[in-house]
């Protein structure tokens, strides 16, 4: 009984609260959020290194919002997983540590599956704990052959498959994608440099 009424409580406090898409006004308020959430050492993990400089996956980054306040926030960004398999790596996922223990990471974590599957993603990487990600279908089951640079516990590296068979065989280092090779036609659609001119005759 006692159990029914604090799950009651949770789903409430969960309702209260609305996830949306990440907006460049909320830059500060995810700053402060994630140094609350987990200080300065955020900055020295290896999964933060290779997010550095980097902008998320479009669209896929949001923030739990209560009372115009920003309490929690996910983002996922495009990776290349070995030299053949593109995927999205998750992180980080926090929430405000007077917000815990509300459910409120659980919907951000939902939300963000949710949305990743239906924009066509296959797979998922993220560094963790097992125990917690596993409710939302990850494991290490796929990744023993992957490694993050700089991660020395491979056992907290962990994937979801949104599609069966996304990670079968996949192995091989964790890295930005590579960026397309420069040429004239794509600089000229960036707006860098005008259209190739026609030779004269």
């Amino acid at each position: 009984m006692i159990q029914a009424q604090v799950t009651k409580v949770q789903e409430i406090h969960v309702q209260a609260t609305r996830i949306r898409q990440e907006k460049a006004s909320d830059a500060a308020a995810r700053e402060a959020l994630l140094d609350a959430a987990y200080g300065p050492v955020r900055f020295t993990k290896p999964s933060q290194r290779l997010r550095a400089g980097r902008a998320p996956a479009p669209g896929l980054s949001y923030v739990a919002v209560e009372d115009g306040r920003v309490i929690g926030s996910v983002r996922l960004w495009e990776v290349a997983a070995g030299s053949d398999r593109s995927v999205l790596l998750l992180g980080p996922l926090a929430v405000h540590p007077d917000c815990r223990n509300r459910g409120i990471g659980g919907a951000l974590m939902q939300h963000a599956l949710r949305v990743a599957r239906k924009r066509g993603h296959t797979a998922i990487l993220l560094v963790g704990d097992p125990a917690y990600y596993g409710r939302f279908g990850f494991s290490a089951e796929k990744t023993g052959k992957l490694w993050l640079p700089g991660l020395p516990d491979r056992s907290r590296l962990l994937g979801h498959e949104m599609a069966a068979g996304a990670l079968d065989g996949v192995r091989g280092s964790i890295r930005a994608p590579r960026k397309p090779a420069r040429t004239r036609l794509i600089d000229a659609v960036a707006g860098l440099i005008g259209p190739p001119q026609p030779k004269a005759a």
